[in-house]
């Protein structure tokens, strides 16, 4: 995977807060994304995570020119966005393609299936019948028959009508498809289906994926490399399987421990104090160091930058200032204490020291 797709450089989303509907002055600023970067390779599947509000699907608009960064830049295969001209901007669209959160809400009920996977491709100038045959392989890789496109979407179950939804994205052969929560809807017993759908497309075809979740499952199940948001700042960018099975950055421990399935015992667990802060008044230093347990001054002065670790990870935390040590996952708050009393799950337990 050398060849780079996507390049996000230093990207920043910031939304105005105004007093009023029309003609209110601006109050402040919503900092969606907070200068971020990163990279996807041909064949790669790049995960961004983080709770609600952490900025991640802000930054799959940008990518799929639904937003306009407020500074920043895409390259696309080496080229920038920025300097792109109206027919390299068409060309972009037709190779970026996106499958939805929604299996329901994106198909429109009033078109047939055909007429619904064939719209990019009459969008984009294709003849009836060159649409019909593509349309009908597209069904085709997704596991539905041809004669589906005849069919309407309340004819189709959740996880069918999300195949429906890949294969719309799949007709115009893009080099990249934005994942947004691609299973967050379906049971849980047809995710696994759809996620070894996109797997055996990405095999097939070597598409790259951005794959946007909260579910560390599916993550790591899809995924090459994470990306883990917290109020719009990338804190830890590594290997899928560097990150959940060794995190680095507290909050990304925080969000492993979290995602355990119920029954079992997380290896760790390391609370989160307090809540998330308004992005429009982000805490000064480290956006996380009021709620992080390992907390030092320098947490709330200065704000840190992604250090690169020895194994090839990056983590924005200062408990890595020479590119050394670890987080300790048994270590306490002031004022409270691990226990290893079982409870609920069996996980640990944190309280107050008497």
């Amino acid at each position: 995977m050398n060849n780079t797709v996507v390049e996000i450089r230093n990207l920043v989303k910031h939304f105005p807060v105004k007093t009023g509907v029309i003609m209110g002055r601006t109050i402040g600023n919503v900092k969606a994304v907070d200068d971020i970067s990163f990279g996807v390779s041909q064949g790669e599947t790049f995960a961004l995570v983080g709770e609600s509000g952490c900025g991640k699907t802000t930054v799959a608009n940008l990518i799929l020119k639904l937003l306009d960064p407020t500074s920043g830049d895409i390259l696309f295969q080496g080229k920038s966005l920025d300097r792109a001209s109206g027919s390299e901007i068409r060309q972009y669209r037709k190779s970026v393609q996106a499958v939805l959160q929604d299996p329901y809400g994106a198909l429109n009920p009033r078109m047939r299936v055909g007429h619904i996977v064939g719209e990019p491709l009459e969008v984009h100038g294709y003849g009836r019948s060159e649409r019909t045959r593509l349309v009908r392989d597209a069904l085709r890789s997704v596991g539905l028959p041809e004669t589906s496109d005849s069919q309407f979407p309340h004819e189709f179950s959740g996880g069918q009508r999300q195949r429906i939804g890949v294969a719309r994205a799949l007709t115009l052969e893009p080099s990249l498809i934005v994942l947004d929560e691609p299973v967050s809807n379906l049971d849980v017993s047809i995710r696994s289906q759809v996620l070894n759908l996109l797997k055996d497309v990405q095999d097939q075809r070597g598409i790259s994926f951005i794959l946007i979740s909260h579910d560390l499952a599916s993550v790591e199940h899809m995924s090459h490399r994470i990306g883990v948001m917290y109020l719009g700042k990338l804190v830890e960018l590594g290997g899928a399987e560097q990150i959940c099975d060794d995190p680095a950055h507290p909050y990304s421990a925080s969000l492993v421990a979290a995602s355990t399935p119920p029954g079992r015992t997380p290896p760790w667990q390391i609370p989160i104090v307090g809540e998330v802060p308004s992005a429009m008044e982000t805490p000064s230093g480290c956006a996380f160091h009021p709620r992080c347990i390992y907390a030092m001054p320098v947490c709330s002065q200065v704000a840190p930058s992604l250090t690169k670790l020895p194994d090839g990870r990056q983590v924005s935390c200062h408990l890595y200032p020479d590119h050394i040590g670890s987080i300790d996952k048994s270590a306490s708050l002031p004022g409270l204490e691990f226990t290893t009393s079982t409870i609920g799950d069996g996980g640990p337990e944190v309280r107050p020291v008497e």
